[in-house]
């Protein structure tokens, strides 16, 4: 289990002015990541060290934003302005989420633009829509294809802040919320607030910037 990418719903401004604000104070382009056809959303994304990535995502006008639970989750986040959706942890095994959870993952793709197909497992999406402190579940199915590949080693995830509560976030995990973590320090804020990522600290070849 470890941490895999952090999603930000994209703000009035649209998938590609939010991708270009976001990569402006890191001083780094998102590039396009393509369409997830199942779910009716789009991303761009911008590789870090660590086998992790930051990910800008829209909702499309198709009807699969309106079934699928991700596109709704992206579609009300981007209807209260836009700003972090969530975060994600790979599992090499499902098995056990999907008994924790009592239900079935689901599967998706994406089509990058050159028609590069990657495939995944994923499960949880449901929680984060009720409880945006939770994070998602993901098997990778073309691990081979991971979009962290080709990531510049000076830019990496140093630090989220989370509202809400590590004991809840860890009987969501099953184990320590520390594990899937790793060297990425939390910190835990506004316990009695709004639930949810408030920022994330990315270290840049200039210093750290807090998004």
């Amino acid at each position: 289990m470890r941490l895999d990418h952090i999603s930000y719903a994209a703000g009035p401004d649209g998938l590609a002015g939010t991708a270009a604000r976001i990569g402006g104070l890191l001083g780094r382009e998102f590039v396009d990541g393509g369409v997830h056809p199942r779910f009716g959303t789009r991303n761009m994304i911008l590789p870090l060290a660590g086998r992790t990535y930051l990910e800008v995502v829209e909702v499309l006008d198709h009807p699969a934003s309106d079934k699928a639970p991700f596109g709704q989750a992206v579609r009300a986040r981007s209807a209260n302005g836009g700003g972090w959706l969530g975060w994600v942890v790979a599992v090499d095994d499902l098995d056990v989420v999907e008994e924790r959870l009592g239900r079935e993952a689901v599967p998706g793709n994406r089509h990058r633009p050159d028609g590069t197909e990657l495939r995944w497992l994923q499960i949880g999406v449901n929680g984060l829509i009720g409880d945006p402190q939770l994070p998602f579940f993901i098997k990778w199915l073309t691990p081979e294809l991971h979009p962290s590949e080709g990531a510049d080693g000076e830019y990496s995830l140093a630090c989220l802040e989370i509202a809400g509560d590590p004991q809840r976030v860890s009987e969501w995990l099953g184990e320590s919320v520390e594990a899937p973590l790793e060297d990425i320090k939390v910190e835990w804020v506004a316990p009695n607030g709004t639930p949810g990522i408030m920022a994330v600290n990315v270290q840049t070849p200039t210093g750290l910037v807090r998004i």
